[in-house]
């Protein structure tokens, strides 16, 4: 093979032993899962908000970040549900770029897989411990869920990622939602293929074993916009899309038809500051049709504490060095408005 295997990694199990939970921070995770399941079977009308920087590149300024929301939740726990995000996996579209925390724990540095997966671990412990929130990643590598299955609330499957069989079967034997996101081309078809796979039952080879999965009824939809034939982006968060997406999931026999929708990427062709208009334009679409109205569980947006992004290695505390994200101040106001319109 046309590769160097430079050395043999730490299996799951291992690195629990090193990071195991507490009492404490189990407890903390299966409440934040029961609250995201009711939420997603209409046992709790409140909505679900899964927020944060595009990718988590700094440990301290991320959980600078999470701790800010702490207060936030307490004025609007009666509305909103908070998932912070805590991605630690970057998809790259051309291969090139920063890849996130389990690739690179120091951004500016080289790549250290094993140091990666130890911060990956260490950062959602954190904000476990120190928050008392449930957190959200991306699934960007099947194979590297076992190093944080027992610490996540909520798992996202990419544009990328979605027509992956390897995605589609691991999702089936997670133990709390996973969103699948539509891929870049758009094609509902691809993303409702990939949660029908998600709910049912499946056996498969999963890290060298052979695996049966029990099928998660929690596996949901998300619209995060596409791109056209002629490398335009588009949105699809706009009332008849919604309706469309009832229509679909009308004609499914699915468990909890849901929808989160994604306000950064082609919806707001990666402008932060258009994610609190498209958020508020889905409340209101959602306010004559019931039927968008209980499938709608509501928005992943992406801010940080400073507005915009930079090249690694600038130095800017509390800026992202992937995608822009909206700042602290404007990010507040959003959550505290759409609070209020819910």
């Amino acid at each position: 093979m046309n590769m160097l295997f430079e050395r043999k990694l730490a299996i799951p199990v291992e690195v629990k032993e090193m990071y195991p939970l507490t009492g404490a921070m189990n407890e903390t995770v299966e409440k934040s899962r029961r609250a995201i399941a009711d939420i997603f079977e209409g046992k709790d009308d409140r909505k679900i908000l899964v927020i944060g920087p595009c990718s988590a590149d700094n440990e301290d300024s991320v959980m600078d970040y999470i701790s800010r929301l702490c207060p936030v939740q307490e004025k609007v726990k009666d509305k909103i549900l908070i998932v912070p995000r805590i991605y630690t996996n970057k998809p790259r579209t051309t291969g090139d770029g920063y890849k996130g925390l389990v690739h690179q724990p120091d951004p500016t540095g080289k790549p250290d897989m094993f140091n990666g997966i130890i911060a990956t671990r260490r950062i959602h412990m954190r904000a476990v411990a120190e928050t008392g929130f449930g957190c959200a990643d991306e699934m960007l590598y099947p194979e590297n869920y076992k190093y944080l299955d027992d610490l996540l609330a909520y798992v996202a499957v990419g544009a990328r990622s979605v027509e992956d069989q390897q995605h589609r079967l691991t999702a089936s034997g997670i133990e709390t939602a996973v969103g699948m996101k539509n891929p870049t081309s758009g094609d509902y078809s691809v993303m409702m293929n990939a949660i029908m796979a998600a709910q049912h039952s499946h056996t498969f080879i999963y890290r060298g074993w052979e695996a049966h999965s029990m099928g998660n009824p929690h596996a949901h939809a998300i619209l995060r916009g596409y791109t056209n034939d002629l490398g335009q982006t588009r949105p699809n968060y706009h009332y008849e899309d919604l309706v469309r997406l009832c229509d679909v999931y009308d004609s499914k026999d699915l468990a909890n038809p849901a929808v989160v929708i994604d306000t950064n990427h082609a919806n707001s062709g990666k402008d932060p500051f258009q994610q609190p208009r498209i958020m508020k334009e889905v409340i209101h679409s959602a306010t004559p049709h019931e039927r968008i109205a209980n499938t709608l569980k509501h928005s992943m947006v992406k801010p940080y504490i400073e507005d915009g992004a930079q090249k690694p290695g600038d130095g800017c505390y509390g800026k992202s060095i992937t995608d822009a994200c909206l700042g602290w101040e404007k990010t507040e106001r959003l959550i505290y408005e759409v609070a209020d319109m819910l």
